[in-house]
């Protein structure tokens, strides 16, 4: 399985830590950048991540900010993206049940790196439940349109 991350200034750190723990696990992680502490433009980061995603080349995605908050808002901008920012691994299994979230937001400055890694493995052990939340999914896709 590929997975795709990205991070900002504020996540690189956590982005590392992730980047360690998925290829020790055996997956294949296509890093994205950044990777150094100068400033950029979170918006960039995502856009990244989203496009690994919707070109199919990646099971989903993980991007990181100072707080995931920015770097989500701008993920979840571009269609057919649905970017859940995660606190915990029980946020993060429901983000794959209920919502079919695609990209993991995570906050770097925010997560602790014990925390994340249990936020990235629960939301990878999750399957989306379909029945009810499909419906759900559905209408959130047709917002795009708007």
């Amino acid at each position: 399985m590929k997975i795709a991350i990205a991070a900002d200034h504020g996540g690189f750190e956590l982005k590392g830590v992730i980047i360690k723990h998925l290829e020790e696990k055996g997956f294949e992680v296509i890093n994205l950048g950044t990777d150094t502490p100068d400033s950029v433009d979170y918006s960039d980061f995502a856009e990244k991540c989203a496009s690994e995603v919707l070109d199919g080349n990646v099971a989903f995605g993980i991007v990181v900010c100072g707080t995931g908050i920015g770097i989500s808002i701008a993920a979840n901008k571009i269609n057919g993206i649905r970017c859940a920012l995660c606190h915990s691994p029980e946020t993060a299994a429901l983000a794959k049940q209920h919502n079919n979230a695609n990209i993991i937001s995570l906050g770097g400055r925010t997560t602790s790196d014990e925390m994340a890694l249990k936020i990235v493995d629960a939301f990878m052990e999750a399957e989306f439940e379909g029945g009810r939340h499909q419906r759900r999914v559905d209408k959130i896709m047709a917002l795009e349109t708007k």
